[in-house]
């Protein structure tokens, strides 16, 4: 396999996991710049090797499949998406090139909205249907969802039949009022796709529309006259400009460019499109997009502000990890006033010190980050602290991070364990939460995970904010965890490396958490590496570790697991990750069939897996063990395996 050929199958494959990620799943995992040049560079290698392109090629398609979990849509005009421009000079070259063989075109330039774009069909000036883009040539029905949004008339101002393509979006206000979205774009596709249109509603989207894709009996020769028309039926139109020259359309796009910052939606990116559709039937389309529109990208906003300070918190391991304090600043939609500085060299790299002006922006559109030092007041860069500033113990260097290795009498390494410790996946503690975690370490309740199982209800309901009843409830679900897994315990006791899987694993071999500490090789296990070998030797060498292990067995905790044991089956030395929804199967019930069977389940999908178990809507992870070749069982495949 040549060079290009193995480049252009790594972009595909990659193309293809990301546009799950963002037209499927709603889960994004990269900037959309980031992915418009990943696309970009698979473009040019296939225009520069025609011979290896392929009909299955990101190139070659409009955009995002449909998910199985509504009616497909077939579209009667296919929703084409845009040829990308990236640059002033792009976005010239494409003017020139246009109008030299266009000379009379006019030009409609309008904001490109972030958010989901759909078709709305009206039959006799009544809403019948409303479909996502999907792939642009089918879509999802989600007129149930889309009935929801108030901006969408169910009933034209004339009895008029008709199709119209629009954005729906959630506004900047309504976005910062949620909790556990990356940006509103995210949010909107979410409430979008919800099951439920109750819980549409109160997500309060809104629409732009932006053109006619078919109608019956109406004229209208340009763009201007669509708009006015769809605003005339009651329809919320986009604003626009007309422009009459290249330097006209120059001129808007950047002025929405520097507007972008202050509009009550996100928008990423600038639509040009000619006026006149006379002209527009003339040029025609390729495959994937008109002839006659692009869209203009802008690069991720950046603004300046101050460094004003550092704040360095200490982790459950013992990292320090510096957070640049920052003047506020209006950024991508919200205020942002932290930033993480990541370690002592990325600090160094950039030259930061208090005091500093920077250019900051977010990475992925999400998290803020800073690029580069705009302004420097001072040749002293920040120093990271040489002490633990919770405990005052030295640090040490540990790779790129520093490290406070007081394990035992850090209260910030306490906090952050006993949180660890208490959290569902690990004792599932029902009610400790890091506040009241706090107090019990402030009031000299606990000094370590043992404590937690000597609490009384007395001392519960002394403290702030808690009654008799809550002090009830703490010390009972304390008790309960008592008899959790001793998997789940050796992964709540926040050993490095060892995961919830990692546990699982070594339990089933060794039975106790006794023989554990005596285990010589860990490493024989399948799936248990060095790093974990490590990590144990270190763990059980440590006497005050094992004092607490004893400790923990006299409070009555469970030390004895009751998982199958690994001694054989058809599945010894599989790993499989499960995704989507069986016919029959519950995940966990699929899980413990294949641990029964000697296999090992993952979270997530990468080269070591051997099969992923796939059920409906199984999303991200089918498309990346597709693009990794990893074998994707059905549930009647996975049975046959027994």
């Amino acid at each position: 396999m040549s060079i290009a050929e193995s480049r252009i199958a790594q972009l595909r494959n990659e193309i293809h996991y990301h546009n799950q990620k963002y037209y499927v799943d709603d889960a994004p995992e990269i900037a959309d710049r980031d992915f418009d040049m990943l696309l970009r560079e698979l473009e040019n290698l296939e225009a520069a090797h025609p011979e290896l392109v392929t009909a299955d090629s990101p190139t070659q398609r409009v955009g995002g499949d449909a998910s199985a979990q509504f009616t497909p849509v077939a579209h009667a005009v296919p929703l084409q998406s845009l040829q990308d421009l990236f640059d002033e000079s792009e976005l010239r070259g494409w003017l020139d090139g246009l109008l030299a063989k266009q000379p009379e075109a006019q030009f409609v330039v309008e904001p490109k909205i972030d958010g989901l774009s759909v078709a709305l069909s009206y039959e006799q000036g009544v809403f019948v249907r409303g479909a996502t883009r999907g792939n642009g040539e089918t879509g999802e029905d989600v007129t149930a969802n889309l009935r929801t949004i108030k901006a969408i008339p169910l009933r034209l101002n004339e009895p008029v039949t008709l199709t119209v393509r629009g954005e729906v979006y959630m506004p900047r206000t309504v976005f910062a009022q949620l909790e556990g979205f990356k940006n509103p774009r995210n949010a909107a596709a979410g409430a979008l796709r919800q099951k439920d249109p109750t819980i549409t509603a109160q997500r309060k989207l809104s629409i732009f529309c932006f053109g006619v894709l078919h109608s019956n009996g109406l004229t209208y020769a340009d763009d201007e006259q669509a708009l006015a028309l769809m605003r005339r039926l009651g329809l919320r139109v986009i604003a626009h400009k007309l422009c009459a020259t290249a330097d006209e359309v120059l001129a808007e796009v950047q002025r929405i460019g520097t507007a972008r910052a202050s509009l009550p939606f996100d928008i990423d990116g600038a639509v040009i499109a000619v006026n006149q559709h006379e002209i527009r039937q003339r040029m025609g389309a390729t495959s994937k997009f008109p002839r006659w529109a692009a869209a203009f990208k802008y690069p991720p906003e950046e603004r300046e502000t101050t460094v004003l300070g550092v704040e360095v918190t200490v982790g459950r391991t013992g990292v320090l990890t510096p957070t640049a304090v920052l003047a506020p600043v209006l950024l991508a939609g919200s205020t942002v006033a932290r930033a993480t500085l990541h370690n002592q060299e990325q600090i160094n790299d950039k030259g930061i010190h208090i005091g500093t002006r920077v250019l900051l922006r977010k990475a992925g559109d999400v998290i803020p980050e800073i690029v580069r030092v705009v302004q420097s007041t001072s040749d002293e860069i920040y120093q990271l602290p040489t002490a633990c500033p919770s405990c005052g113990t030295a640090v040490r260097l540990d790779g790129a991070a520093l490290r406070c290795e007081n394990v035992a009498g850090c209260p910030a390494q306490l906090l952050r364990r006993l949180s660890h410790f208490c959290s569902r996946a690990a004792m599932n503690i029902e009610g400790l939460s890091e506040a009241i975690l706090h107090k019990l370490v402030d009031a000299g309740l606990v000094q370590g995970v043992a404590d937690l199982y000597t609490l009384q209800p007395e001392q519960l309901a002394n403290l702030d904010g808690l009654g008799e009843k809550s002090a009830q409830n703490l010390c009972a679900a304390i008790a309960t965890s008592k008899a959790q897994e001793p998997a789940r315990l050796l992964f709540a006791l926040g050993l490095r490396h060892v995961g919830e899987d990692a546990a699982k694993l070594l339990l089933r071999e060794y039975r106790t958490l006794d023989a554990l500490t005596q285990a010589d090789d860990v490493t024989k296990i399948h799936g248990i590496g060095a790093a974990v070998a490590e990590s144990l030797r270190g763990y059980f060498s440590q006497p005050a570790n094992l004092d607490l292990l004893t400790r923990l067995r006299e409070l009555g905790l469970n030390m004895t697991t009751a998982l199958p044991a690994q001694t054989g089956g058809a599945l010894v030395g599989k790993t499989f990750v499960i995704t989507g929804t069986l016919p029959t199967l519950g995940r966990k019930e699929a899980a413990a069939l294949i641990e029964e069977h000697g296999g090992r389940v993952s979270g997530s999908v990468s080269a070591k897996t051997d099969f992923l178990l796939a059920g409906e809507a199984a999303g991200s992870k089918l498309a990346k063990a597709q693009g990794l070749g990893v074998a994707v069982l059905s549930e009647d495949e996975f049975l046959l395996l027994f």
